[in-house]
């Protein structure tokens, strides 16, 4: 069973945390004051998968509720703590969204919420006794049921575009093929004709010569038996 716990928080709430976390699918909230990092300590066995869905909440004085906006975001970092604090992700993201990745070796990891944000009202702690951000962290530590039945759509609809463009594709040949074959037709049939014209051409030519020799012979015979005559 992995182990848990939470920098700078209470025994109590620490233990809370670490129930909730160590159950897949399993989500707790917690309050970060100002841009404050919260970290986790996470003992995790090799090759563990890490999925963490996160949304965070500011306070806003006016409406006295915490609300999400924009102009929040939260910078998300894992360290190695037994190999020298080497970190495997550095994500800053928006105020909701989600995080993955698999434990190389086995030792202890520590994963840290930073928030920030551009937003003036409510963003110091000022008139709420808890914190100024609201950090609600959904961890799947082990699973890849979720990832998969998550994920399954998006592959679903990823294969369906891919045969489609297959698809495509195919017709897109077939459609080259037959053009191929329609131009050498028709080059065939140019060829031919041209072929026809050019002996048809020649065959006109040497019938217009030989017309052109017997009527040269003919008039030639003609001025000779004149002159006899």
């Amino acid at each position: 069973m992995a182990r848990l716990r939470m920098a700078s928080f209470p025994r109590i709430l620490t233990g809370l945390a670490a129930a909730a976390l160590v159950l897949p699918s399993q989500a707790l909230y917690f309050y970060i004051d100002g841009t404050t990092p919260k970290c986790f300590f996470e003992e995790l066995p090799k090759e563990t998968l890490v999925v963490g869905n996160y949304k965070a909440e500011e306070f806003n004085i006016e409406s006295r509720a915490f609300e999400s906006h924009e102009a929040l975001s939260i910078f998300i970092s894992v360290d190695e703590v037994f190999d020298n604090d080497h970190r495997v992700v550095s994500q800053r993201g928006s105020a909701s969204g989600r995080f993955t990745f698999s434990a190389a070796e086995s030792g202890e990891h520590q994963i840290c919420f930073t928030p920030s944000s551009t937003h003036s009202a409510g963003w110091l702690s000022g008139g709420n006794p808890v914190g100024g951000i609201k950090l609600t962290l959904d961890l799947a530590i082990g699973e890849t049921s979720s990832i998969e039945s998550t994920d399954k759509g998006k592959i679903q609809d990823i294969v369906g575009k891919v045969k489609d463009l297959n698809g495509r594709l195919q017709d897109i040949r077939r459609e080259q093929v037959w053009q191929r074959e329609r131009e050498a037709e028709f080059r065939d049939q140019s060829e031919s004709t041209n072929a026809r014209v050019v002996r048809w051409t020649l065959i006109q030519l040497a019938v217009l010569g030989v017309t052109c020799a017997w009527q040269l012979s003919h008039l030639r015979a003609f001025f000779i038996k004149q002159k006899l005559t």
